[in-house]
């Protein structure tokens, strides 16, 4: 066993201070979350008076009923679920088609593709080309304009590549071309099941990147049918069109107000309650693949 080095003062100071701005910032972070939720069930009387500071007051469910009555927020909830899984398997298949070569040093001429990558990072056409090459390709409007546009992000080729290169042994798949492996063999029974870490963060980045994604709907779309989840939400919340939820000619306009701001909380708990749940079942490999993913290669 182990014996534990004793402390010096300043090192105990240190790891006082350390872990004081550590709960500070934990605070931080977490206060507005637990705020939210805590409004989403709360009185809106209450919520609008300032009496919901932490702690529910005054439990009810109404603006969760009146956000799961309404057909937009449950297409745009479909539709974003399914641009986020139809992109994140996009992203993750040319991500992975893309880094493996790369992280092959018996690749010819692979710096200047990663170059050629990497230059895209920086330098673009800008929004206005962008639009008229998805309009010429017959895009506007469709399923696919929420899923090609960002099918694949350099960023995350170079962390692959990087994760490719420092954590799977080249001595592995010499030995399985010696017998007789293919390049898509060693890639798919190899390379592949000993990178879960990092694919499990390719998986959160897209799949949160394309969970939060309206800026596309908002430019490539017109179909309000086809439109996401969070440009419902935007709608709601930013343009405050809430007719179909809130009944004003019926009652009075203070309480449509308050019912208002209980339907904003509420779609804000609806619309995240998907990355919570994912999150949890990554975080194990978020730390361990993201670290090694970023050591220079």
């Amino acid at each position: 066993m182990v014996k534990k080095r004793n402390q010096t003062a300043g090192e105990r100071v240190f790891d006082y201070l350390n872990t004081f701005v550590l709960l500070i910032i934990l605070a931080a972070v977490l206060y507005p979350l637990v705020f939210v939720l805590s409004a989403s069930i709360s009185d809106p009387q209450k919520v609008v008076s300032g009496q919901v500071w932490l702690w529910p007051e005054g439990l009810t469910l109404r603006g969760y009923e009146k956000v799961f009555h309404n057909g937009d927020i449950l297409r745009g909830y479909i539709n974003t679920i399914l641009y986020t899984l139809a992109g994140t398997a996009l992203n993750l298949l040319l991500t992975v088609m893309a880094a493996y070569p790369l992280s092959r040093r018996d690749l010819y001429g692979r710096g200047v593709v990663t170059a050629f990558f990497v230059f895209t990072m920086f330098f673009s056409g800008g929004l206005i080309p962008t639009y008229l090459l998805i309009k010429k390709l017959g895009m506007i409007n469709t399923f696919w304009a929420m899923i090609i546009p960002g099918a694949v992000a350099v960023w995350n080729i170079v962390i692959m590549r990087t994760f490719f290169q420092q954590s799977i042994p080249r001595e592995l798949e010499e030995a399985a071309e010696m017998d007789g492996g293919s390049n898509m063999t060693i890639l798919l029974r190899i390379v592949l099941p000993l990178s879960m870490p990092i694919l499990a963060v390719m998986t959160l980045f897209y799949s949160v990147g394309h969970w939060n994604a309206f800026f596309n709907a908002l430019i490539y779309l017109t179909d309000r049918s086809k439109y996401p989840l969070q440009l419902i939400l935007r709608e709601i919340l930013i343009q405050s069109q809430m007719s179909d939820m809130v009944q004003v000619s019926e009652e009075s306009l203070a309480k449509s107000i308050m019912e208002a701001e209980s339907i904003k909380y509420a779609v804000v708990i609806v619309a995240n309650l998907p990355i919570f749940l994912l999150y949890p079942f990554l975080q194990r490999y978020f730390v361990k693949g993201i670290t090694i993913g970023a050591l220079k290669g």
